[in-house]
């Protein structure tokens, strides 16, 4: 028995503390420090954890973080680019179920050390002065999948919209500020900035075209003719679009989607049809399998055939809006402030029934698909924590986080591994997935 008080001490030493620790200093992990916020100098408690034992892995080697870094974006968001959503075909998923199953196709299961999922606000703001010993995030992402490339700072409200015309080398972001900007893709400088009057509910590209979405209009400009037209017929606020068999559909404000047909030999978009069923605001359009799907306030996702336009389902399973739908493979995705996103697939009478469904802590705002430096299905899903869940498709595996200031509620996949992202504050950020030998080496 040791009547000396020196047993903790061995103890401390075993853990892997100093040989002679500091006789005035508590042998206590600070509480205070550990929250992040502990004001007293000299501190009588630890400003460090206690080091615990050494874990072996299956290679025996202690896991390491790599640190992100600014990288040159040389492939430059131009040239032949996917459609996101309506070119989003899945790698293997087939009508077997295996969605949220580890392993099913998805890279299997991922574990990474990272330390309290929010980011320092003293690191933000350039003066954090615990440096790698700090408990909060020193990065905006977590996962070593995704590297940022660069920030586009120049709106002053949530980022709506993003598009990239085909042919073109500019960006184009649309915003609550009632502001489109273009940016070059090369410098990342701005080169306009145009005043539309009116919020940017949302924004699309289609070949050479870039659709914007505002109260009681769609502007549409041709980026390669330099032409300008606004297509009239909404009312209130055009909150989505997408183009499929030849026609641009908006969902607007009052519930109602608008069709136009662009008329080559008038060189204009003419009206051609009005689809009516929702009872609110339409927020969502997605096309996929000659089908327009449409996400509502209504909590409700309604099935349009693209024949005919006319509905022949009414998908009401989710409680809350249905903030986002996407297409992958011949399944369906839904996303909704419940907090649930749905998978649907189609059953032998063709209709669409759940066959799965992940849930998240916080309401979900947009999802996006693309695929990851190893042609591997991804799903980037942004939540109203301010992050964007990365997920390996279909197990869900998770392959890491995005952090923002604000809530992410516009995602845009580019070409070589890019995408874009925009946030509450205006910003909008350029990533880029990491080739596999080096996100895990």
């Amino acid at each position: 028995m040791d009547l000396d008080g020196g047993g903790s001490k061995r103890i401390f030493n075993r853990l892997g503390g100093p040989a002679q620790p500091d006789p005035n200093k508590n042998q206590k992990v600070c509480y205070h420090w550990r929250a992040g916020k502990c004001n007293r100098h000299p501190c009588p408690y630890l400003h460090r954890e206690l080091p615990a034992p050494p874990s072996h892995g299956l290679n025996g080697t202690a896991s390491s973080k790599r640190q992100h870094g600014f990288a040159a974006n040389t492939d430059g968001p131009s040239g032949p680019r996917g459609r996101g959503p309506n070119n989003f075909s899945g790698g293997g998923g087939g009508a077997s179920n295996t969605w949220g199953r580890s392993g099913g196709g998805g890279g299997g299961n991922r574990v990474f050390v990272r330390k309290m999922d929010k980011v320092c606000n003293y690191w933000v703001q350039g003066n954090c002065s615990y440096g790698d010993r700090c408990k909060f995030l020193h990065s905006w992402s977590t996962g070593d999948c995704v590297s940022l490339l660069t920030t586009l700072e120049g709106h002053q409200n949530v980022v709506s919209g993003i598009a990239l015309p085909s042919g073109s080398d500019k960006l184009y972001t649309g915003s609550k500020d009632e502001t489109v900007r273009v940016w070059d893709c090369q410098s990342g400088q701005c080169l306009g900035v145009i005043n539309l009057g009116g919020e940017v509910g949302c924004m699309i590209s289609e070949g050479p075209w870039v659709f914007v979405g505002i109260p009681n209009a769609v502007k549409a400009w041709n980026t390669q003719a330099n032409s300008e037209m606004s297509l009239s017929g909404p009312v209130g606020q055009v909150y989505s679009m997408v183009v499929g068999n030849d026609l641009l559909f908006a969902g607007t404000q009052d519930g109602s989607i608008l069709a136009w047909k662009f008329n080559t030999v008038t060189n204009c978009f003419e009206p051609a049809a009005s689809l009516n069923g929702h009872t609110l605001a339409v927020v969502s359009l997605v096309v996929g399998a000659n089908r327009l799907y449409s996400g509502s306030m209504d909590h409700s996702i309604r099935v349009w055939n693209l024949e005919n336009l006319q509905c022949i389902q009414t998908l009401t399973e989710h409680t809350s809006v249905v903030m986002s739908v996407l297409c992958w493979d011949q399944f369906l995705l839904s996303s909704s402030l419940d907090q649930k996103l749905k998978i649907w697939a189609a059953t032998q009478t063709g209709n669409l029934e759940v066959t799965y469904t992940h849930e998240e802590d916080h309401p979900l705002l947009t999802l996006c698909g693309m695929h990851d430096s190893e042609a591997k299905p991804v799903l980037l899903c942004a939540c109203n924590d301010n992050t964007v869940r990365l997920y390996d498709l279909p197990s869900f595996s998770e392959r890491g986080k995005i952090f923002s200031k604000q809530e992410i509620r516009a995602i845009q996949v580019g070409p070589g591994g890019l995408f874009f992202t925009g946030d509450g504050t205006g910003q909008v950020r350029v990533w880029k997935w990491l080739a596999e030998s080096v996100a895990t080496a």
